[in-house]
């Protein structure tokens, strides 16, 4: 496994072999996140999640990484069970051979995973039942009762189970970013504190593998969570999030990385003052900036349904020379967003998207006015 982690020295020197994407603000810095704030990271990140199956996507993706580095992406998401963890291993497979050859050193790219649900191993088994408990369960690794939903686990020994398969998959001794994966799952099983309890018990283990050097912070990806109104069940409240993380390891937590969905047609994160933070209502991006927390956004283009139709007001204002594109700098340019992803299954999607990179993001005060417009 490679050894090492991401550094803000690694960033830098990366930022600096692409001078045009330097100087159209492609890389950027979040300062008010401790430790991870001092990273340069690329604007648009490549994600994985969407795909066959199959040896033909796993070369695909395998290429489409490989690309990405080179020409200036320097962040990864993906997920133990994307593609039954074929995802992660094509990620592994790209780094293992950039460093190899010399083009990449480890301390330049922010390798970002998630656990939390179910996973196969490669592909769909015949018995998914059977699979699960010779796996898992009668190997002491998953209590059926620690279940959410069918197919959801937050539990530490479950945790630390994929957070090993995630290392091997990877390849790396240091996972930069591991994401408990959508836990708002759990509330269609749990009451509220039975929630808390077990979310306080994977931050425990998680600051563990702080400690142990397995990753370097965690998080929380969600799809619903942190985008919806208080009084939904799958609601959660980020101040008191960061709250048991304090409860766990003081200020100095390494809970400093929240994924939620963030387009043109999910916008909340920046439009719902949903939050409550010093008794007022805020946005999710504000209580993100005011607590030190990382925000990255996924499904820029809302798995493919905005990368045609948009309304005219888009493109006159973006400036982009496609749906696609338009969309990508719409999310890249959001005040407080760290990170775009967009899935890039394939080279050519790499070689599209870093021409959006290589223009300047929309000045903060026209994109607020497109988003009036849009909203």
């Amino acid at each position: 496994m490679l050894p090492g982690h991401v550094t803000p020295e690694g960033t830098t020197r990366y930022r600096d072999r692409f001078l045009a994407l330097r100087d159209a603000d492609h890389f950027r810095r979040q300062e008010h996140v401790p430790g991870a704030g001092e990273l340069w990271l690329s604007s648009i990140g490549l994600g994985t999640y969407l795909g066959e199956t199959d040896d033909a996507a796993d070369t695909s993706y395998t290429e489409s990484v490989t690309h990405a580095l080179r020409f200036g992406i320097n962040v990864l998401d993906t997920a133990i069970n994307y593609r039954h963890q074929r995802s992660e291993r094509n990620i592994g497979a790209a780094l293992d051979r950039l460093v190899a050859a010399g083009e990449l050193q480890r301390d330049e790219v922010v390798v970002c995973t998630k656990a939390g649900y179910l996973s196969f191993d490669g592909n769909m088994p015949a018995d998914p039942s059977a699979y699960f408990r010779s796996e898992y369960v009668e190997k002491g690794v998953l209590d059926p009762a620690a279940i959410a939903g069918g197919m959801h686990c937050m539990a530490p020994r479950y945790l630390e189970d994929q957070l090993e398969r995630s290392r091997r998959n990877l390849r790396l001794e240091t996972i930069d970013v591991f994401y408990v994966h959508n836990p708002e799952s759990q509330l269609a099983s749990v009451d509220r504190a039975t929630f808390r309890k077990r979310l306080k018990q994977a931050f425990e283990m998680l600051e563990r593998a702080v400690k142990s050097g397995k990753i370097r912070w965690y998080g929380a990806a969600t799809w619903n969570a942190f985008r919806i109104a208080p009084s939904e069940r799958d609601y959660l409240s980020l101040a008191e999030v960061i709250e048991v993380a304090r409860e766990v390891a003081g200020d100095r937590h390494h809970f400093r990385f929240i994924q939620l969905p963030f387009n043109l047609a999910m916008p909340e994160a920046y439009a719902l003052r949903n939050q409550n933070l010093a008794k007022q209502a805020v946005s999710t991006l504000e209580v993100a900036a005011r607590e030190g927390i990382m925000v990255v956004g996924s499904a820029s283009l809302y798995q493919g349904h905005l990368t045609s139709g948009l309304p005219d007001s888009v493109g006159q204002r973006l400036g982009m020379e496609s749906d696609a594109a338009n969309a990508i700098q719409f999310a890249r340019s959001a005040p407080g967003l760290a990170v775009a992803l967009v899935g890039m299954g394939q080279k050519q999607h790499v070689e599209e998207n870093v021409q959006v990179a290589a223009r300047p993001p929309a000045l903060a005060e026209e994109w607020k006015q497109l988003f009036t417009r849009a909203a």
